[in-house]
């Protein structure tokens, strides 16, 4: 089988160089005039048969998990045999040359759906599906060549396996790296378009239809990455945060970053034709910030907990992204003229100036998390040794850029395109001010002081811009709403539901806002944590907050992958008992390494966060550690309505004639409020 594996990964390098070969001939021959629809359509059918060899070459290295397998060196050092079953199927990401694998096979699904749906528009794809190929044949020399997953053990072949990371045997990392790499890989189409359109100098703006769908797609499934890892870290890492700056965390910001940005400004694009050559720098930053992401992540430049082991194979990702960069520039000098602006920017009150000064804070946000991340690697380069950024750099930077994207956030949606009068600016924004006025009080009032913390201000502006936000956008739903009412008849909870079907881009990406703001209203609870640490034995109590913490016993248990410890605990809140918590730390057998288990009771307004920290050797008592977390819970509700307004902003619209309640009566033209227009965007 291993054998097998390897033959499939080399025909798939086959296979995605004729793509690359035959594909560039036939667009350079059709480019002349020469017929060469039938080569073209050789290069697309090897393009859709890379996603077989690939898929083929993937079955095997899960298939060598699941049947203990450790002549495969991989399977040797990422699995074992008592390890649970979905743990196996994981083992696919869990390493280098396992997760480079991944990767290629996600790109190749990529591509064969890419490749299926060509006629969307043939020569478009024709040039997206070449560049495709030269991408994947990239990540098939690395497989076949710098981190081949099917290397053979020499020697006796062990019983046994090294087991999978313990950092790693948790539920959601069946399912974050997934989302994460869905992310990253899935920036490489609207790459492929872009550079394709430009390559060809296409007429009129059906490219950017097209890659604003997938830029929402891939960017939805990079968000949900990004939040489950954030979770994961919370539950598993066991310090009481959820997001720590790290450099591996920051690469997956950095793309997300520029890719919202993208969504922002494609609108000016399509709506006045402006930021032609600013959005196509945006989708070939984005995808070289995700190219960039993955050589941090295993070159072993930067140190951190996500990292794969320090390999060579970094300077293959250096080449690449340097070539790419070169292919750029090229085309974009050749034909940037392509690329000029139909209208200039007419007034500083308007739509435009949003989504621009929204674009210039977004990169000023990348570039600060960029130079943080490096900037280590540049001092070592510089000076002979590593200077580490931490966390309170990139907080000090990034959260006064978060509260002016909140601002302009709030704002936009109140312009109108081109130019908006002061009188229409003060009428729509009153309500929404007076709202984030009287948050700001009644946060005073609840005990907030931000003259004497720093934290503590923040969190006030955060909050009251939140309240700016929802009102803002709730005012936008009840606004249209109500021209509809008044031409139907039907009561304003039907009418918002008609005005979301009849432009679900728009209120689709007014739902995605509201899940953004439910997110940083959770991220403002930070301000307030606290933290204790205590030995705790029979009958101890510990105090935190509001909550009493009364040790019962502490135990062990064993079973064929780990042994563990853990303590029972009775918790109590203003004197009520609420139940018992189990914080654990387990010891892996097969890698002989330890993993923390946390005990959380959430509930909407704080989390209650247990660690078992492991024993006092002297008194052989359990050190545990708790927080009291306010918020939290939100961020990850934020998620969801942030995931639900973006598959809203994805459905095509309803025409009047298809919604039932319009039937009835004459057809009239219903005007939706020209300043109501989101960031994020679908057909």
């Amino acid at each position: 089988m291993p054998q097998f594996g390897s033959f499939a990964l080399l025909f798939a390098l086959v296979l995605s160089a004729y793509t690359l070969f035959a594909g560039s001939l036939a667009l350079r021959r059709q480019a002349v005039g020469i017929e060469s629809d039938r080569l073209g359509e050789t290069a697309r059918r090897a393009g859709i048969a890379i996603w077989v060899a690939v898929a083929g070459a993937a079955f095997v290295l899960v298939w060598a998990a699941f049947t203990n397998d450790f002549s495969v060196a991989y399977i040797l050092h990422h699995s074992n045999r008592d390890l649970p079953t979905p743990y196996k199927f994981a083992a696919l990401w869990s390493g280098q040359e396992g997760s480079l694998l991944f990767w290629a096979l996600l790109l190749s699904t990529y591509g064969l759906v890419l490749r299926l749906r060509h006629k969307v528009d043939v020569k478009l794809v024709a040039y997206a599906s070449t560049i495709l190929a030269a991408v994947q044949f990239f990540f098939l020399l690395l497989l076949n060549f710098a981190a081949t997953p099917f290397s053979l053990v020499q020697g006796q072949i062990p019983a046994d396996g090294n087991g999978l990371n313990p950092l790693l045997q948790y539920p959601e990392m069946v399912i974050h790296p997934p989302m994460l790499y869905l992310g990253y890989v899935g920036f490489a189409v609207p790459f492929a378009f872009a550079l394709g359109a430009l390559i060809m100098k296409y007429p009129g703006e059906k490219w950017i239809h097209i890659t604003r769908r997938w830029t929402m797609v891939t960017w939805c499934f990079l968000t949900c990455g990004i939040f489950l890892g954030a979770h994961w870290a919370y539950s598993v890492l066991g310090w009481g945060g959820y997001w720590g700056w790290d450099p591996v965390e920051n690469a997956s910001l950095l793309p997300w970053l520029t890719g919202t940005a993208f969504l922002h400004s494609v609108m000016m694009q399509e709506k006045r034709g402006m930021l032609k050559t600013w959005n196509v720098w945006l989708i070939f930053a984005t995808f070289m910030l995700s190219i960039l992401g993955t050589f941090l992540t295993r070159s072993g430049v930067v140190s951190s907990v996500h990292a794969f082991a320090q390999s060579s194979i970094g300077e293959w990702f250096i080449w690449f992204l340097g070539i790419t960069f070169v292919v750029c520039l090229f085309f974009y000098v050749r034909n940037r003229e392509h690329l000029r602006s139909e209208h200039r920017l007419e007034s500083l009150i308007s739509r435009e100036s949003s989504f621009l000064f929204q674009n210039l804070v977004l990169l000023a946000s990348c570039f600060a998390v960029l130079w943080g991340t490096l900037f280590p690697v540049l001092s070592e380069w510089i000076q002979g040794h590593k200077v580490t950024v931490g966390p309170p750099f990139f907080n000090r930077v990034n959260v006064p850029i978060a509260m002016f994207l909140l601002l302009l956030t709030a704002v936009g949606p109140l312009l109108a395109w081109r130019s908006t009068s002061w009188a229409s600016l003060r009428r729509n924004f009153t309500i929404p001010a007076i709202a984030a006025i009287a948050t700001a009080l009644l946060l005073l009032s609840l005990g907030v002081r931000p003259w004497e913390d720093a934290a503590h201000l923040y969190a006030l502006m955060a909050m009251s811009l939140a309240a700016l936000v929802i009102a803002t956008v709730i005012s936008e739903f009840v606004r249209g709403g109500r021209v509809i009412s008044r031409h139907t008849g039907q009561n304003l909870l039907s009418s918002i539901g008609t005005l979301t079907r009849r432009n679900t881009r728009r209120y689709g990406g007014y739902i995605v806002h509201m899940g953004i703001v439910v997110i940083v209203i959770g991220l403002a609870g930070a301000a307030f944590n606290q933290e204790k640490e205590q030995e705790m034995g029979f009958r101890d109590q510990m105090k935190i907050g509001a909550y009493t913490l009364v040790c019962q016993n502490y135990t062990q248990e064993d079973n064929p992958n780990y042994s563990s410890e853990y303590a029972i605990l009775d918790v109590y809140k203003n004197g009520k008992m609420l139940g018992q918590m189990f914080p654990e730390r387990r010891f892996f057998k097969a890698s002989q390494q330890a993993s923390t288990i946390v005990a959380n009771h959430s509930t909407l307004r704080e989390d209650l966060y247990l660690i078992y920290a492991g024993k006092n050797l002297d008194t052989d008592k359990p050190i545990i550690k708790a927080f009291v977390n306010p918020l939290v819970a939100w961020i990850w509700i934020g998620i969801f309505v942030l995931i639900f307004g973006t598959i809203v902003a994805l459905i095509p619209p309803m025409t009047a004639a298809a919604v039932p309640q319009l039937q009835r009566v004459r057809p009239v033209s219903i005007p939706v409020p020209v300043h109501s227009e989101p960031i994020e965007a679908g057909d």
